[in-house]
């Protein structure tokens, strides 16, 4: 079990889910994790931060009425400056929907979407450094924006991130990784004439688990439900499914490294 001080600028360094009901979701990531809550003041929101053996590996918050009415999780990325990348990200074809703003004495944020439709968020750390836990069972472990146009969204986001793009031959799709020097961090998944027209694209977040069958089942009987049964992959066996109240991720037990 090791804790991460510090993310490097262009990875993922926060998650967090817009939810309709905090209780419901605690209750519901609680069992499925094994996280504890710390519960913020009226003031923020009940904003609470999920804990993985006493380390922050999440948020979850109040989504605000007059957005959609089901839940949503959000991926961020570590910036030195979200002022300076929000401008960059406009010059790069992407729209910024939320202005950067300071969360009191913790980190500075904005929320953008890419050129493809696909939205995310840009991290400042200061005194909140994002997830101390990664890869381990209830932490976040990948991250892969699924688009309809890889090619603009790979020029986007290796542009805004300082990464470079690697086709991954032989998976069966479209796929390339974001890499930030040797480090895979991200990955670009070109949705085809497959997938359902009414699919927008957007950033599928991953959970490490132990064990992917016995995590999509626990998921079922919280109240979620298994979009994508398990199904083995080159990287691990991994399940799509969304929780209580329509909240998507993936669970996956991830192969060991090569």
């Amino acid at each position: 079990m090791s804790t991460i001080d510090k993310h490097e600028v262009g990875t993922p360094t926060w998650m967090d889910l817009m939810t309709l009901d905090l209780d419901k979701a605690r209750a519901f990531y609680g069992d499925l994790f094994g996280w504890t809550f710390d519960i913020g003041p009226k003031e923020a929101g009940y904003y609470t931060l999920c804990q993985l053996g006493g380390r922050p590996v999440a948020g979850l918050g109040l989504k605000p009425p007059d957005q959609p009415r089901f839940a949503v999780w959000n991926l961020y990325f570590e910036v030195d400056d979200v002022d300076a990348a929000c401008a960059r990200a406009e010059k790069l074809g992407g729209k910024v929907v939320m202005r950067p703003r300071d969360v009191p004495e913790s980190h500075r944020i904005a929320f953008c979407v890419d050129p493809t439709g696909a939205t995310f968020g840009l991290w400042q750390s200061r005194q909140h450094t994002g997830a101390q836990a990664v890869g381990e069972p209830g932490a976040m472990v990948w991250h892969e924006v699924l688009t309809r146009d890889a090619t603009r969204d790979r020029a986007f986001y290796t542009a805004l991130l300082g990464l470079n793009d690697e086709k991954v031959e032989d998976v069966g799709v479209d796929y390339w990784a974001l890499n930030k020097g040797r480090d895979v961090v991200a990955g670009v998944l070109q949705m085809d004439a497959s997938w359902p027209r009414d699919i927008p694209a957007n950033w599928m977040n991953y959970f490490a688990v132990e064990d992917t069958d016995a995590a999509a089942k626990r998921v079922t009987e919280l109240g979620g439900e298994v979009k994508q049964p398990p199904t083995d992959s080159p990287y691990g066996r991994f399940s799509v499914v969304s929780d209580s109240q329509g909240g998507v991720f993936t669970l996956i037990k991830p192969m060991p490294p090569s």
